[in-house]
């Protein structure tokens, strides 16, 4: 049994507004240091994906992304055309993407991952190391309940 008396409202409480705009000035935010280098929101979170993961599936990739399938192919041949990524040589197997971030790539991400963690330190200004891992263990277990949750 949930210990949120807040499950049982009749009105929002105004988090998922509260949320929802965070993500509109936070976006907007990165949106606009990420132009500076040329690469958009979207390329940075690809980017990042393949740095992470390295081998993932178009519909892995558009998911972990935030885009639609056909824009996570898209971005992807954008990106290997503007020499960011390259495709494997190895065999490619069932519909995994074999990509890897190139030397312009890695470059790109750490002068990127600068930015936005000044953004999130400008954003977190204020808070303990202590809030800072307590919201962060929050945020995903939201993200969690809702993804359990999801209809879709």
């Amino acid at each position: 049994m949930s210990t949120n008396k807040l499950g049982a409202a009749e009105r929002p409480t105004g988090i998922a507004y509260l949320i929802g705009r965070l993500d509109r000035m936070l976006s907007r935010k990165i949106r606009e240091r990420l132009a500076d280098h040329g690469i958009t929101a979207a390329q940075y979170t690809a980017l990042s994906v393949f740095r992470t993961h390295g081998h993932l599936s178009n519909a892995q990739l558009a998911e972990r992304s935030l885009v639609s399938p056909q824009s996570a192919n898209e971005m992807v041949n954008v990106m290997v055309n503007k020499g960011w990524i390259a495709r494997q040589a190895e065999a490619v197997q069932g519909r995994v993407i074999p990509i890897g971030l190139t030397d312009a790539g890695l470059a790109l991400m750490r002068q990127c991952d600068h930015d936005v963690a000044r953004i999130e330190a400008e954003m977190l200004d204020g808070f303990s190391d202590e809030e800072v891992a307590h919201l962060q263990t929050q945020l995903k277990g939201l993200v969690r309940v809702l993804k359990t949750t999801s209809s879709g």
